[in-house]
């Protein structure tokens, strides 16, 4: 095979018939502006040629169950390896999947407790072994010589009754003797015992005394023993004492069995293991009272009570009040101030107490006189009891998810939970963060018998712990739902499964890894990369961080522009010859030519800061948390520190309820001492816009109404009586029905790919012809979404309200962008970047907190100064901006610093530092601080 992959004449999207050789076998980084064809090239050109390929080498029906994606737009590509993507998506929303499944560790765990698990007593909590006969009758021998000893058969314990019918039977049986509470009795006299008390009764199956040759009489009496007592046997030694044998598990003395151990126990997707209460899901649905009662500072009768605010009747006010009246309290107290009693008859009713009014109800007067039910009990009852999807659907609103009450949230029955290795269970070892759970692998104590078992197992489980630690997740725990994941943690964890599954001669083609990692990770994660390299395989990345990119074998730079001004290569070779390029805009960048330059000064610090007291949330050590208003803010720290779980679950949460009125409850906060006068909160997060074909910019940030409203306005179509549902693609009357506003048609191609043609009506135009009649400057609408936001802005530069939520497009670098081109084709940084914009083109002066999350994904160096410039412009318009970030050069340009650590998960929720780039930089055992210390000298 040749040890280049050879494109030829690559056109997708943006791509300008690119024709270039990428190196086999070794770590090659992509990179570029956003928008220059990164992703067309490695994700929708070499990948996706890499994977149809594979899917044709199946038979045609197995093609039919397989995603299939289309032929890319080359004309040729050779030396391909067999192609494996790891994108920036979410792992998985399904609420079962956990880091343990997807990284399939927790399959080994589960073989691991079947096979050298030891059980104890879910009740007692004592040490249960399985004992075959026999590893009793060795026991047994095992005793001195001459010692006189019986072999009993426990067929009852600790039951009551008087048993008559079991002493006939065992009569007839041919036994002789049994011991009853601890008495030995012949089965012949009248045994009476009182059925109102709890009997044990042993049957005396053999008396035996310790000597040669008696082996097999033992183990003919224990068998019959074990038979008769449902695999019990007890011996009672003559000099004292007593040994309890059980065949299965069983525990000897509460007399709880255990099923046997089988991988299929410890899974909570199986009824076998999952606990009966909860099917496995480790959460219980409940009416939240701080849902309910999401303001506690309000009175009930300014709506404190969220299902009952804005109720007006009669019957209504006459019931709260002769609740009031009949338990002494006024209706006009903050809900927080009103005694507990009562807060609790609000919440869950008054019980048997009936509570007795008067109530006016179409012009007749009712009394009423029953018990009042309370506001969570009423809930429950209507929302198990209506039929109507849209009443529970209401109601579902007021509902959160709590720990299973049964299992506690450990997803499990308590039998699958009784089974220990070193004294934790199954749940108990996934509750460990991966470092943890490693030490815990590697100091485990085991037999020589439980080390030959578990040989292949621990080595397996030791393994995949290992790759996560090197990809820099050590911070989490097995248990952790894999939803809660960002798109970078999913995408480390993928990548660290790909690790463990050894494959060699494959194309690992990966978006931007480093997402949401701390520079102080990098080097572990960039060690994976070529150790993946190493095995044999190809590695092919989209990056833009610095480290990465001189940490690679080979580099293609993408460009010069973004959009029709990119989709070329500007420059292929080393990390060191990129440094020397003066085509490459990248190269310039990392040999520090151009760079990001420091801020002239940094904003003073305001008198007034957002500040909220004990924040608890997850892993949050009860920290206070103050953000400057009317500056920038960067919330920095290790990956799993906190950041997003203080800003995003937290503050964001306790703005978004008191400005925004919208429902929820304030998290686990302890107080609200200021919101510093914000007046309105926005949170850009990665999320991305609608990924359809029918969304796109001009749609998502609200410019096509305009254009629309402005088009329903023109002559010739209020003479036609046209309304702005006319000119939309995606409602019947002005779109084209034979595509349906698409401008594409799909052809099903059975077991190949549906193939896309455009409509032959409207030639992709996706209007009809009468539609298309109508024209604003010799335009039609169809030539409005096919127009660059660039060209717009010219050609509406005298309509303000379509001009404004173009130019905040154009402010954020994109206005090579088609109004009209389809979300599908957008990049992460594209998608992004249009979220703000709309956020931009808002009507909002000041007093305003803009919450964005990491929104350096997917921007080169170039594309960041521009987003600082929008960023920096909206804090000079009295605004309050706060970001999630690891970037260095937004860090930097930063006027307030919060830094969490020290380290991720348990070990993380503390801050660190907090001030100033430069204050933050001179505080010691501050992971942060020590790399700012490096790009904090000023720009020459």
């Amino acid at each position: 095979m040749s040890g280049f992959i050879r494109i030829k004449g690559a056109s997708q999207h943006n791509l300008k018939n690119v024709s270039l050789d990428i190196p086999r076998n070794l770590l090659v980084v992509i990179t570029g502006v956003s928008g220059s064809g990164k992703s067309s090239l490695a994700f929708d050109t070499i990948y996706a040629e890499g994977q149809r390929r594979y899917v044709e080498s199946l038979s045609t029906y197995a093609r039919q169950f397989i995603g299939q994606m289309d032929k890319p737009d080359v004309e040729s590509i050779e030396g391909l390896s067999p192609a494996i993507a790891i994108e920036q998506r979410s792992t998985t929303h399904n609420p079962r999947s956990t880091v343990g499944t997807v990284t399939e560790i927790y399959d080994y765990l589960r073989l691991l407790f079947a096979r050298i698990g030891i059980p104890h007593c879910p009740v007692c909590g004592r040490e249960i072994r399985s004992q075959k006969i026999d590893t009793m009758v060795e026991t047994i021998l095992n005793l001195p010589d001459k010692t006189r000893l019986t072999v009993l058969a426990p067929v009852v314990r600790g039951k009551k009754g008087e048993f008559q019918k079991e002493f006939k039977k065992l009569q007839r049986e041919g036994y002789v003797r049994v011991r009853v509470d601890g008495e030995i009795r012949e089965l012949e006299e009248d045994i009476l015992l009182d059925k109102n008390r709890r009997h044990d009764i042993d049957v005396v199956v053999d008396r035996l005394v310790i000597r040669e040759g008696m082996r097999q009489r033992l183990r003919d009496s224990l068998e019959t023993a074990s038979a008769l007592a449902d695999g019990l046997v007890r011996i009672d030694i003559a000099d004292g004492g007593e040994i309890l044998f059980s065949e299965k598990y069983a525990c000897p003395v509460c007399g709880v069995s255990l099923p046997e151990l089988a991988p299929r126990l410890f899974s909570f997707n199986t009824p076998y293991g999952a606990c009966p209460e909860c099917s496995g899901l480790g959460t219980r649905m409940y009416f939240d009272e701080d849902l309910v009662v999401p303001d506690p500072d309000l009175s009930i009768r300014e709506g404190a009570i969220a299902p009952w605010a804005g109720r007006n009747s009669m019957q209504y006010h006459q019931m709260l009040d002769a609740l009031a009246e009949r338990y002494g309290f006024d209706i006009n107290t903050p809900f927080r101030k009103l005694p507990e009693k009562v807060r609790n008859i609000l919440l869950y009713g008054s019980g048997r107490e009936e509570i007795r009014f008067y109530a006016d109800r179409g012009g007749r007067r009712f009394f009423y006189d029953k018990p009042f039910e309370g506001v969570l009990t009423q809930l429950d009852r209507r929302y198990h009891e209506s039929p109507s999807s849209t009443v529970r659907l209401e109601l579902y609103r007021y509902i959160s998810l709590r720990e299973c009450p049964t299992c506690r949230g450990t997803r499990l029955k308590k039998e699958s939970l009784a089974v220990r290795i070193n004294g934790k269970n199954i749940h108990e070892v996934c509750l460990l963060s991966v470092r943890e759970c490693m030490q815990f692998f590697k100091s485990l104590p085991l037999t020589t018998q439980e080390a030959l078992i578990s040989e292949r197992i621990l080595k397996e489980i030791r393994d995949r712990l290992t790759f996560l630690l090197d990809v820099g997740m050590d911070y989490l725990d097995l248990a952790r739902s894999a939803g809660t994941l960002s798109g970078g943690e999913g995408q480390r964890i993928r990548l660290a499964t790909q690790i463990g599954s050894g494959l060699v001669g494959v194309l690992y083609v990966l978006d931007e890894p480093t997402i949401g990692l701390h520079q102080r990770d990098n080097e572990r994660l960039i060690r994976t990369l070529k150790r993946l390299r190493d095995m044999g395989n190809t590695v092919l990345v989209v990056e833009h961080d610095a480290d990465m990119m001189l940490a690679s074998d080979h580099i293609i730079d993408m460009g010069p522009g973004a959009g029709v001004h990119g989709g070329e290569v500007t420059f292929q070779g080393t990390p060191e010859d990129i440094l020397h390029s003066e085509t490459s805009l990248t190269g310039q960048y990392l040999s520090g030519r151009l760079s990001i330059p420091l801020p002239e000064a940094r904003r003073p610090l305001p008198r007034r800061f957002i500040h909220l007291e004990g924040a608890h949330e997850h892993n949050l050590k009860d920290i206070d948390i103050r953000i400057p208003v009317g500056v920038f803010t960067a919330v920095t720290g290790v990956s799993g520190s906190g950041k997003s779980t203080m800003i995003i679950e937290t503050l964001h949460r306790v703005l978004n309820r008191r400005l925004n009125n919208r429902k929820g409850g304030l998290g686990k906060i302890r107080r609200i001492v200021d919101l510093g006068g914000i007046e309105r909160v926005i949170l850009i997060n990665q999320q991305p816009i609608g990924r359809t074909p029918r969304s796109n910019p001009v749609t998502y940030t609200g410019a096509f109404t305009y254009i629309r409203d402005l088009f329903t306005g023109l002559p010739e179509a209020r003479m036609r009586g046209y309304k702005p549902g006319r000119f939309s693609f995606n409602v019947k009357g002005g779109r084209c029905e034979a595509c349906e506003g698409n401008g594409l048609i799909k052809i099903e191609m059975h077991f190949l790919p549906d193939v896309y043609v455009t409509c032959d009506a409207c030639g992709g135009k996706r209007f009809n012809p009468d539609t298309l009649d109508i024209r604003y400057k010799d335009r039609n609408i169809a030539d409005i979404l096919d127009m660059t936001v660039n060209q717009a802005l010219a050609f509406f530069e005298n309509i303000p309200s379509i001009r404004a939520k173009l130019q905040s497009l154009y402010d954020v670098g994109l206005g090579y962008i088609r109004l009209g081109q389809s979300a599908t084709t957008l990049s992460g940084g594209e998608a992004q970047r249009i979220k703000l914009s709309r956020e931009l083109g808002k009507r909002v002066n000041s007093n305003t907190l803009y919450i964005l999350d990491e929104p350096t994904i997917g921007l080169h160096f170039a594309d960041i100064q521009k987003l600082l410039d929008v960023l920096m412009r909206l804090v000079d318009m009295g605004n309050t901006v706060v970001v999630i970030e690891h970037n260095l050069d937004v860090i930097k340009s930063a006027d307030y610093i919060i830094d969490l650590g020290p380290e991720g998960g348990p070990g993380g929720g503390r801050i660190m530092a907090s001030g100033t780039p430069e204050e933050v930089a001179a505080v010691e055992d501050c992971p942060t601080g020590r790399f700012l210390q490096a790009v904090l000298k000023p720009t020459p």
